[in-house]
Order: C-alpha cells, then structure tokens, then sequence
C-alpha cells in the first residue's frame, strides 16, 4: 500500500458505512468513490467491505485491518501538524471554528465582527453544526459548544451558564388567558417542540415529561426555527433565555428560567493549539466578548 489516498479512502468508507457520506467526507463525487474502492479490492484480491441493501457497507476483516492502520496514520499526520501550528505565532491565516447554529444566529456573529475589526489578517471558517466536530482531527480548531468538554485532551473555559424557560409571542398569551405561573401548568396549550429523534436532548426530554405528545402542534429539529414559529403564534416554544430574550415578537411565557434545566456555554482547542496566537486571540476576543454577557445568557437580563 503506497497511496496515502486510498488508505484515507477506505477510512471515509469505514467511518461513514457508505459511499454518499463518505463522497462528502472526502469532497468528490460517489461514482469516483466506486470505482476506486472497486479498483484497490482488485489490486489487493479481498474485500474490504459488505454490500448490504441500502447501500450500507460494512468492514470485512481486512477492511477493519485496513481503517485501523489509516487511523494511526491519521492520527499521526494530524499529531504533527497540531505541533507546527500550536507554534505558530502569526495574526493571519485561516481559522476553523465550529458552532451551533443557535449562538450563531443570535450573539456570536457581532463578536466575529468584532474580532475581524481586530485581526483582518485571519480568515474565519464558520461551520455550524450541532453535532460535535473532532478538535483532535482537525475538524474545527476551536469549538463553542453547550456542554462541557469531556475528552481530556481539550483545553478552555466556561463562558457561562446557559438558562432555559418558555417563550411565546403576546398575540398567543393574550388569546391563551396570559403568562403561566408553574412550568407544571401546560395544559391546554400548544408546544413546539422537537422532532422525536432528538429525544436525548436535556430540553426535548424536560418538554417531553412535562406535557402529553397530543399537546405538540409543531415538531422541528432546528432551535431557531421554533423561536422563528413561537414568534409567529404557533405555540410556545422552550428555548435558551439568550435566543428567546433577545428576539423581537417573543416574551417569556414563564417568568424565571427553569431550575431543573441547566446548560453551559464552553469555548475549547486542542491542548497542541493553545498557544497557537490566532486561537489566543480568538479566545481573547471573542470568548471574552460572549463571557461580557454571562448576564444574558443565565437569564438575569432580557436584551
């Protein structure tokens, strides 16, 4: 095996289990991915992985064998790259930060302006997700994320506590008899909620506990999607205080943040980068921007 590519192509495969996703992962289309996975399971003479119906494919043995060298080999490249860069002491070039679309739509674009004021050297690359990239693959070199970290060779801080309660828009609370009182009184409303695949959310399955599924008139997977629909009179919707607070045409339909409900806000690198001066900067900047609002998002200031 002498082609570093080919290895990479049967990692995208074994991670993604088909060749559409792993088209994606790899940035080329899903008949290259075919003939070329085709054309190194001739040359090697074995399979390297399962045709299932669906389009599923499965490691073989060998297949398994193969991702695994990959991945060191990944690992490795990736290991010595983080080194180069965690010395990197220039104000420019690119940087990589992950997401979720929540805190994208609703406080951290001012923050990038902000830091582009600052820094015009260094070219941002947002990506929003609301899945957690791999900071240890490079995926993203810093990640806004509301939980904190657990692997152990990430590095940062808490910016803050993240409060949640219900919103709705006046129209609906006038016509439904006004605020409730007691996150136990639901009754007789309409919720938007999430799509039942989100379940192990901490918000979804507070939601899902506190009223019957007959109660939910709307089901979305995207957070600013329910404050957009709370907004125009759907129902009332259970958002973070940060995003409902400060969208015009929403007002609490429970006065104080739910007790029972906590999240976190962290800004984390990989240890290799901390030192790097574009990530430093970035957490001086905008990390510290969105600490400044610790007050907003516990739910303690409605603006």
């Amino acid at each position: 095996m002498d082609d570093w590519n080919d290895l990479r192509l049967v990692l995208a495969v074994a991670r993604a289990g088909s060749l559409t996703a792993a088209a994606g992962a790899l940035g080329i289309d899903h008949s290259t991915v075919f003939r070329r996975l085709n054309a190194l399971e001739a040359r090697l003479g074995v399979r390297l992985f399962e045709r299932l119906p669906g389009g599923i494919y499965p490691t073989t043995t060998a297949g398994e064998r193969m991702a695994a060298a990959a991945e060191r080999m990944e690992d490795e490249a990736v290991a010595v790259a983080r080194d180069i860069a965690g010395s990197d002491r220039r104000l420019s070039g690119r940087l990589r930060v992950t997401s979720s679309e929540t805190l994208a739509y609703s406080r951290l674009t001012g923050h990038l302006a902000a830091f582009r004021k600052a820094h015009p050297g260094i070219v941002v690359e947002l990506a929003i997700e609301n899945r957690v990239l791999s900071l240890s693959r490079r995926e993203a070199d810093i990640a806004l994320r509301p939980m904190r970290p657990k692997e152990g060779d990430l590095w940062g801080r808490k910016l803050a506590a993240v409060a949640w309660t219900l919103f709705a828009s006046a129209a609906y609370l006038d016509a439904s008899g006004g605020p409730i009182h007691d996150p136990e009184g639901l009754d007789g409303h309409a919720l938007i909620g999430w799509e039942e695949t989100a379940a192990a959310m901490m918000a979804a399955d507070w939601l899902n506990r506190a009223a019957p599924a007959e109660a939910f008139v709307y089901r979305t997977n995207s957070l600013v999607n329910q404050a957009v629909a709370a907004r125009s009179g759907i129902g009332m919707a259970l958002l973070p205080c940060y995003l409902g607070d400060g969208e015009p045409g929403l007002v609490r339909a429970l006065a104080e943040p739910l007790p029972d409900l906590p999240g976190e806000l962290w800004i984390v690198t990989h240890s290799d980068l901390k030192g790097t001066a574009r990530v430093r900067a970035f957490f001086d900047v905008v990390g510290e921007g969105l600490a400044r609002e610790r007050d907003l998002f516990e739910g303690r200031r409605r603006s």
